[in-house]
Order: C-alpha cells, then sequence, then structure tokens
C-alpha cells in the first residue's frame, strides 16, 4: 500500500486491453473508484492475507471485493479473489493525477 498511497493508478482488462477503470488511493484505507462513464465511489481498504479488498459505499450485497496483486513480466497485476468467473486486470499507469471526486464522505 505504501507504493500507491497519494497515487491514481489505471486498471484495464488483461484480455480486451479496455479501461476499466480509474482508483485513486487516498490513505492506506480509503480509496475512490471510477468506471468508465459512471461517477465517483469511495471504498475503504483493508488487506487481509495479502489481498487487497476494497469495501465501496455502493455495494449492493455490503461485501468488500478482494484481489490478489502479482507481478508477472514486470508488470503489476491484479487477480479476482475467487475460483469462480475470476477475472485479471493490469495496472496501466500510475500518477501523482487526483480524480477530482467530490469531498470524501464522512462516516
Amino acid at each position: 500500500m505504501d507504493a500507491v498511497v497519494g497515487k491514481t493508478i489505471t486498471f484495464h482488462e488483461i484480455r480486451s486491453g479496455m479501461l476499466v477503470g480509474t482508483e485513486e488511493f487516498l490513505s492506506p484505507n480509503l480509496s475512490v473508484w471510477r468506471m468508465e462513464g459512471r461517477g465517483c465511489v469511495y471504498g475503504q481498504i483493508t488487506t487481509p492475507n495479502g489481498q487487497i479488498c476494497f469495501l465501496y459505499d455502493d455495494a449492493p450485497d455490503g461485501l468488500p471485493v478482494c484481489w490478489w496483486p502479482f507481478l508477472h513480466n514486470d508488470r503489476l497485476m491484479v487477480r479476482l479473489a475467487r475460483f469462480v468467473g475470476s477475472e485479471t486486470q493490469e495496472v496501466r499507469s500510475i500518477t501523482q493525477d487526483s480524480l477530482n471526486c467530490p469531498s470524501v464522505p464522512v462516516g
């Protein structure tokens, strides 16, 4: 987490190369996610058992989404931490740019 706090990262689907979304890591415990064509969603970050998990404000089931980060041929990847219907995304850029989302929610 130390490497990404204060940075904004773009995630692309590994097979198609399409942009999935962009995440700004506001602190070790808070991020803001924006999918293409959608608004900003804040998420609480936890890191159980080597995973990185996000519990987003709009989670319909109230459950976090967890990923396994790994390097493949010097490229940073994340794989959805479930066996069925998993997906892999590649980090294509890491910048200092802000997503310019509304203020962080209170609470």
